[in-house]
């Protein structure tokens, strides 16, 4: 329950926030102390989760830093309907204010992206099922198997194609009960002294080849590369009963997570474009501005030239909406060739508010920046690329040029900067080998956490795991079998990666 000095405020915030033109979801507010809130941070912002070693070490991490005052959480929100969000009681006035509005704009981002739009909006109570599923698991076949089983399984967690909620890649098919023929080619209508020239043998042979090879990959199974490891582990590998249900439920959490790391830059920035909004326009008052420009700092710190997602976030959408004002966009302005026109360009517009709520609701991270990110951006915000100068043995900045810039930080979000592996081929050899593929994209695998998936993967297949890969520019095969880990060199690449493109 919320003080009463909190309930004035939160009604008048709240109508701040319908005023602006969100549309939030009813939010349910707690106020906590520091353990508890701690407590609740360490199950991901739920109330109750399954027993897992991993919540008690973050838990305890999340106290020490705070007693020490390395940190303090200001606020958690759930993404779910109702959204449930959680207030520190040690918090200043003017922080639960902030902490108020920085939640409604979150709730209204939750509802209205697109990229959540898949999620499960009950969320909350479908963690405590899953608690109530692992524990009956570990009652019948105890602890230790369990836990060591969801190890396994949390460690492939990021194993998931997050764009499958959106995609049929499936669809039912007629039946049909003729025989499987021979690929048969089709020649062009001659007459028979003419056939031998219109239709050479040498062509009908080299068709009848191609049709061969395309069915032979239509019966690879699967016919097309699988980027959801997960489920194609859940569906095929030998596990028990109570193993699927397990990895099941690592399942679905990713998948109700995957929007949220796909969309920090884009959930903070605008969370904290109204939660300023709100404060500086509306309900702030006179005594509250130093405490409230303290605080605000904080958030937008970019200290060091760490990145802050709140930063960009926030001020990215600042300049899409001043962009859309002035009408800085379309293509009279792109072809302006006047630096000092462009720099006083003002139309008048007023189209900027309408713009980010659009931008709100169809973007994720990867596109916000690659659509919106501009040199004029770049440039008054002060980007730049630091990489580790070897030979003097400190960090420098690498360049400010804005394409090797925009390519960075586009590299970093894309799949969240992890590796891209496919399931092609789960009869490799012909012997009920895993096969897997790495998507190479210009970055190697780091064998040490290549080792422990591979592992993982065949502790789970119960047969040898295999993945193509690239390393300093040569096809590799790494492996994993009862001896343990290997890798060389192959030349199976080109077979196999050429005739299965990733969907």
């Amino acid at each position: 329950m919320l003080p009463k000095e909190l309930h004035e405020p939160l009604r008048a915030i709240r109508r701040h926030v319908d005023d602006y033109g969100l549309d939030p979801f009813e939010v349910i507010f707690e106020m906590l102390d520091y353990q508890k809130i701690s407590e609740v941070a360490a199950f991901g912002g739920f109330p109750v989760r399954y027993p897992h070693w991993r919540f008690g070490m973050e838990y305890d991490r999340l106290t020490k830093s705070y007693e020490y005052g390395l940190h303090r959480i200001y606020e958690m929100v759930i993404n779910n309907n109702p959204c449930y969000a959680y207030l520190l009681s040690s918090n200043h006035m003017v922080d639960q204010k902030t902490v108020i509005a920085h939640v409604y704009g979150h709730s209204d981002f939750f509802k209205n992206n697109l990229w959540f739009s898949k999620t499960n909006r009950k969320m909350v109570d479908e963690m405590a099922n899953h608690a109530v599923h692992i524990r009956r698991h570990i009652d019948r076949y105890g602890q230790e198997e369990v836990e060591s089983f969801l190890d396994m399984a949390l460690s492939l967690e990021n194993l998931i194609d997050p764009h499958s909620p959106f995609i049929v890649r499936e669809r039912k098919q007629e039946k049909d009960d003729n025989e499987p023929r021979e690929p048969e080619v089709r020649k062009i209508a001659a007459k028979k002294y003419m056939d031998r020239y219109i239709n050479p043998k040498e062509f009908l042979q080299e068709q009848k080849q191609k049709l061969e090879e395309e069915r032979k990959k239509a019966e690879r199974f699967p016919a097309e590369p699988v980027r959801d490891i997960l489920a194609f582990l859940m569906l095929h590998a030998p596990l028990k009963e109570w193993q699927q249900d397990v990895l099941s439920i690592v399942r679905s959490e990713a998948y109700y997570f995957a929007p949220q790391w796909q969309t920090k830059i884009m959930n903070e920035g605008w969370a904290t474009y109204w939660h300023s909004k709100v404060m500086t326009e509306r309900a702030m008052e006179a005594s509250d501005l130093i405490h409230y420009a303290k605080a605000y700092a904080g958030v937008v710190a970019t200290d060091g030239g760490r990145f802050n997602p709140y930063k960009m976030g926030v001020e990215l959408f600042r300049h899409i909406e001043e962009r859309w004002n002035k009408g800085r966009f379309g293509k009279e302005y792109d072809e302006c060739d006047s630096m000092r026109e462009k720099l006083n360009w003002d139309r008048e517009l007023g189209l900027g508010q309408e713009k980010i709520f659009q931008v709100r609701q169809l973007y994720n991270d990867v596109t916000f920046i690659d659509e919106f990110l501009t040199p004029e951006f770049a440039a008054e915000q002060k980007l730049f690329v630091f990489a580790h100068n070897e030979r003097h043995e400190r960090w420098e900045i690498l360049t400010r040029e804005f394409e090797k810039i925009k390519q960075k930080l586009l590299y970093q979000l894309t799949n969240s900067g992890q590796p891209f592996i496919y399931v092609v081929d789960a009869n490799f050899q012909n012997r009920s080998e895993l096969l897997l593929w790495h998507r190479h994209e210009g970055i190697d695998l780091d064998t040490s956490y290549s080792r422990a998936t591979l592992q993982n993967v065949m502790n789970i297949w119960k047969r040898p795991v295999n993945l193509l890969t690239t390393m300093q520019e040569k096809p590799m095969l790494l492996r994993f079998d009862q001896s343990g880990f290997s890798s060389s060199e192959t030349r199976i690449t080109s077979e196999l990666v050429e005739t299965t493109s990733a969907p």
